[in-house]
């Protein structure tokens, strides 16, 4: 599995609705966020690594009612700090 992020710019007074319907349809939905600056929400999705990045966010993310627009990043490593 391979994780990609999505900013997503949503309607005026619908980001609250577009994360509550994403988390419930979207099965490769991982985390939904709520975050200031240019775009509402930030979502991390796990994609398939033969997966279409392009097509799942053009069929799955920006047809859900509500979406104005996207911003998608796609990641190449993960790190995360270990505590002994």
């Amino acid at each position: 599995m391979r994780a990609i992020f999505v900013m997503i710019k949503c309607d005026m007074g619908q980001a609250y609705r577009v994360a509550r319907d994403m988390a419930d349809t979207i099965e490769e939905l991982s985390e939904m966020h709520s975050i200031s600056g240019q775009y509402d929400l930030l979502g991390k999705f796990y994609l398939e690594p033969d997966r279409d990045i392009g097509e799942f966010v053009v069929e799955k993310v920006q047809t859900v009612p509500g979406v104005k627009d996207t911003y998608t990043l796609q990641t190449f490593n993960a790190f995360s700090g270990g505590r002994s």
